[in-house]
């Protein structure tokens, strides 16, 4: 049976139109779930927070915290998808009401420019810590090096050349940009085992890792004062070689999502990805 040389066109043409065509956020998503290695988690807050998510990418934009300005970035460079870390909107958790509720102006300044701009905003949090290693903690070690002195049985504890807790300080906020760090304990003590909690892990969990043999320094994004602020500066009252570094929730992390982009090059070929930092809010005047 003969094909015409129209019909020939038209098939040729209809092939090169599908594989031009744009992937929507949702099968970028779909992408990501099949690709972290680990059975996805659920209930999970990795979920879309705003946007349409039948809406086709025109560039993925992938951040440790979207905030207003990390939007305006992304918006700028055309990209609609954002891929953030932690919520766009003040909970990590759905908060009992709402936040329209309220007609919070700051929200709704934020809302008002996600839909002005058509913005699709989804959040990996759970999920990208689930994965094997901890994809957030890659990062974070890559960054400052440590790739080695990972301790063999517990991947939150490293045994690092010797230094003072005030070194160490130093190191950690020029490797990491920071602009505001916070530190318990003497900082000309001497260390060489430190345990590495990014983010907010909650007083049980900073406190069990505080507490395991030969950590000397806990080194985390934040904590509420009044639960590990206190509890790190009575350890230090009482005479224990104990020190911690508070680095700030988002240089504690920005360093595994920056890691991530280059893991979803590898099977999102088809849209621009780029990484966008979150500025670090805080200054020392």
């Amino acid at each position: 049976m003969r094909i015409s040389l129209i019909t020939l066109l038209i098939v040729f043409s209809c092939s090169v139109f599908s594989q031009d065509k744009k992937p929507t956020a949702v099968q970028i998503i779909d992408k990501i779930k099949q690709n972290t290695g680990v059975p996805w988690r659920e209930p999970t807050v990795d979920v879309f927070k705003a946007g349409d998510s039948t809406a086709a990418v025109t560039g993925i934009a992938v951040t440790m915290m979207a905030t207003l300005d990390v939007l305006k970035q992304a918006a700028a460079k055309g990209h609609n998808l954002i891929i953030t870390h932690e919520t766009p909107f003040y909970s990590h958790f759905n908060p009992d009401v709402p936040m329209e509720t309220y007609h919070d102006p700051v929200y709704e300044a934020k809302q008002a420019f996600i839909k002005e701009h058509k913005l699709v905003l989804w959040q990996f949090h759970d999920n990208i810590h689930a994965m094997k290693p901890d994809g957030i903690l890659t990062g974070m070690v890559y960054t400052l090096g440590w790739k080695y002195y990972r301790d063999r049985k517990n991947e939150l504890v490293f045994h690092l050349p010797p230094t003072t807790l005030k070194d160490m300080a130093k190191e950690l906020k020029e490797k990491l940009g920071i602009s505001a760090m916070r530190v318990i304990g003497d900082p000309d003590a001497s260390l060489t085992t430190v345990g590495l909690a990014p983010g907010f892990g909650g007083f049980a969990r900073n406190r069990e890792l505080f507490q395991q043999n030969g950590v000397e320094v806990l080194i985390i994004g934040e904590a509420h004062e009044w639960e590990m602020g206190e509890y790190a500066a009575d350890a230090v009252t009482a005479g224990m070689k104990k020190g911690m570094i508070i680095l700030g929730h988002i240089p504690s992390e920005q360093a595994g999502m920056e890691e991530s982009v280059r893991w979803l090059k590898k099977f999102i070929t088809n849209v621009p990805i780029e990484f966008i930092p979150a500025k670090e809010p805080f200054w020392v005047p």
